[in-house]
C-alpha cells in the first residue's frame, strides 16, 4: 500500500525499499470547466539540482523539449497535450543508480504552456497529483496537491533528494507566478 503524504511531509524512498533503483514518476492533474475558449496544456518538467539548489547546466532541465538527461539516469516520457482520460498525465523513469554525484536533488514541476495568452492559471486545475512507482507498477508514495492555487503559473510539486547515502521524498506544493520562465531563474536557469 502507497504511503500517502501531506504537504510538508518527507519519506524515505531507498532505505524502506531495499535494492529499489529504476522508479517511475507519474504526475497527473484535472482541468476544471471554465469557458475560456483555450484548451489547458500543462507540463511536467524535472530539474536536477546541485547542493545549493541550482541546476548546473541547460542539461539538467528536463521537459518535453529535452526528454533525457545527457547520464541517462532521468527520462521524460512526453508531452500529454490534453490531460485527459484517468491516471497518469505525464510520466518520468528514474534510475537512481546512476543519477550522477554532484546532483542532490530533483525537483518535479508542472506549468502551465501560453498561460498569458489563455489567461489560465492553477486555480482552474485540480486533482493534481505525484506518485512514486516501482518497477512493477507498485505505487510506493502518493501526493495529492489538496492546496488551493488561484493566481499561480507554476508548482513545484515534490523533490527526490539525497540523504547519508539514501533517496528521500519531499512533498512540496509551492506555487509560483511567472510560468516556466519562474521556475528556471529560481533553479539558477536563463528561460531564454
Amino acid at each position: 500500500m502507497a504511503i500517502s503524504l501531506q504537504k510538508g511531509q518527507k519519506v524515505d524512498l531507498t532505505k524502506s525499499n531495499p535494492g529499489l533503483s529504476k522508479i517511475l514518476v507519474g504526475l497527473g492533474w484535472d482541468t476544471n470547466k471554465y469557458d475560456g475558449g483555450s484548451a489547458f496544456d500543462l507540463d511536467s518538467s524535472v530539474f536536477l539540482l546541485d547542493a545549493n539548489g541550482k541546476a548546473v547546466s541547460d542539461k539538467d532541465f528536463i521537459f518535453y523539449g529535452n526528454l533525457s538527461h545527457p547520464s541517462g539516469s532521468v527520462v521524460h516520457q512526453g508531452d500529454n497535450l490534453t490531460g485527459e482520460g484517468e491516471g497518469d498525465d505525464e510520466q518520468v523513469i528514474i534510475d537512481l543508480n546512476i543519477v550522477p554525484q554532484e546532483i542532490q536533488k530533483i525537483a518535479f514541476t508542472v506549468t502551465i504552456y501560453d498561460y498569458e495568452t489563455r489567461q489560465q492559471n492553477f486555480g482552474q486545475v485540480s486533482n493534481a497529483f505525484i506518485r512514486i512507482a516501482d518497477n512493477y507498477n507498485q505505487e510506493l508514495i502518493r501526493y495529492d496537491l489538496c492546496e488551493d492555487f488561484s493566481i499561480e503559473t507554476a508548482i513545484v510539486v515534490a523533490e527526490l533528494y539525497r540523504n547519508n547515502g539514501e533517496w528521500k521524498f519531499a512533498a512540496i506544493g509551492s506555487g509560483f507566478s511567472g510560468g516556466l520562465g519562474a521556475l528556471c531563474a529560481n533553479f539558477g536557469l536563463n528561460a531564454g
